[in-house]
């Protein structure tokens, strides 16, 4: 009984994370392709910071891996993680992200920060 009070906990702690407009544009970005920090400022109207701490709170919660390339860190979904078929059915039904990740490959900011 413990085991599927956790499961609940740890679900419902997703959909929490994933009712803020900027971590679920975050993961539905990351359903595509792997950003960089400076490559998210190009299309939300935010700080570093601020995107940092989103990103943070995903990867704390098992959504997100990260991978260090010299002192750049990419994030991309976590397909291990216990809840990716959920995260995987939720932006079944949330907007497509192509015309920010379009946005992001025009300006290309990785090439301006080194990324």
């Amino acid at each position: 009984m413990l085991k599927s009070t956790i499961e609940i906990e740890q679900a419902a702690n997703v959909f929490k994370l994933l009712g803020d407009k900027t971590r679920l544009t975050i993961v539905g970005i990351l359903k595509q392709r792997e950003c960089c920090v400076c490559e998210f400022l190009e299309i939300f109207n935010t700080s570093q910071p601020s995107i940092s701490q989103h990103l943070r709170k995903l990867k704390d919660a098992g959504l997100l891996k990260e991978e260090r390339r010299g002192q750049w860190v990419y994030y991309s979904l976590n397909h291990q993680s216990e809840f990716y078929d959920l995260i995987d059915e939720i932006l079944k039904h949330v907007p497509s992200q192509a015309e920010k990740i379009k946005q992001i490959e025009k300006s290309n900011p990785a090439l301006s920060c080194g990324c």
